[in-house]
């Protein structure tokens, strides 16, 4: 038996995944109305029952973080310095060729970001998932179906969260390291619990919110983002979006103008050597 903490966690995030009951589905943007889980055997079908396994140690940006001293909800980092994180939200509905182009834009212009990914996202579009992790971007958790877990009974919101941790576990060795609740900047305590439960010391909250679900001209996107954005700030966008595609090489260069480099949410949050 292992003493190490996070393998523990790992460990019961795993174990506990084949006995939870399935969560009704919800698919669109970030207030989409809730719809019915796939069925069948389809890309967006429920995985098959996954018999408990133990689960390796992996590398940081595929295991969950746990930053000495920092809250359970992390919305910036440091104020101080050049850093900020771009994080983006993979959600069904969006276009997989849009999201192509766009991680084509972050390769061309060497930038990494943190992707959270909802379940049934991960189970329709693998290769762009794996893509990410070959290219060098986190990918977490934005739970399962994109449901409310504010709105869910118990066994619904771990389902929720541990059922999107297990796709992310067989698809690149860890949980990853952030978990992201759907519709709410911050979450409820029971919500924090739940997500800690599963193995994610902090949730992953933003300051910047450009609102790009709802479509919005990109000019708008990029003129919201840097009216809010500073140093330490952790910006969300989504992923599959034309305008927030659109919005992007501009964005980056006005960010570069700033001083401000985009990173991986862990590198703006893991405490840096002194």
């Amino acid at each position: 038996m292992t003493n190490d903490p996070g393998r523990r966690a790992v460990l019961r995030a795993g174990a506990a995944l084949s006995a939870l009951p399935l969560a009704p589905a919800l698919l669109g943007g970030c207030s989409a109305p809730e719809a019915s889980p796939a069925t069948g055997t389809g890309p967006g079908a429920e995985p098959a029952p996954v018999a408990a396994q133990p689960l390796a140690i992996t590398p940081a940006r595929r295991a969950p973080l746990r930053i000495p001293g920092a809250p359970a909800q992390l919305t910036h980092g440091p104020r101080t310095g050049t850093r900020l994180a771009l994080t983006f939200n993979a959600e069904p509905g969006s276009d997989p060729a849009v999201a192509a182009r766009t991680l084509d834009v972050l390769r061309d212009r060497g930038v990494r970001v943190t992707v959270l990914a909802v379940g049934t996202w991960l189970a329709a579009a693998p290769a762009l998932a794996r893509r990410l992790i070959d290219e060098g971007h986190e990918l977490g958790n934005h739970t399962e179906h994109h449901r409310d877990l504010s709105l869910l009974p118990d066994a619904d919101l771990r389902a929720e969260i541990e059922r999107c941790a297990h796709r992310l576990y067989r698809l690149g060795g860890g949980i990853g390291p952030w978990l992201r609740s759907p519709r709410h900047r911050e979450s409820d305590p029971r919500v924090v619990r739940a997500a800690q439960r599963a193995g994610y010391p902090h949730l992953l909250a933003y300051d910047t919110d450009p609102v790009d679900w709802r479509d919005p001209a990109a000019a708008t996107i990029r003129a919201r983002v840097l009216a809010a954005a500073r140093a330490g700030s952790i910006v969300t966008l989504h992923l599959g979006r034309p305008r927030t595609l659109q919005a992007l090489p501009a964005l980056l260069s006005a960010l570069g103008d700033r001083t401000l480099q985009p990173v991986p949410a862990g590198e703006l949050l893991r405490p840096r050597p002194t």
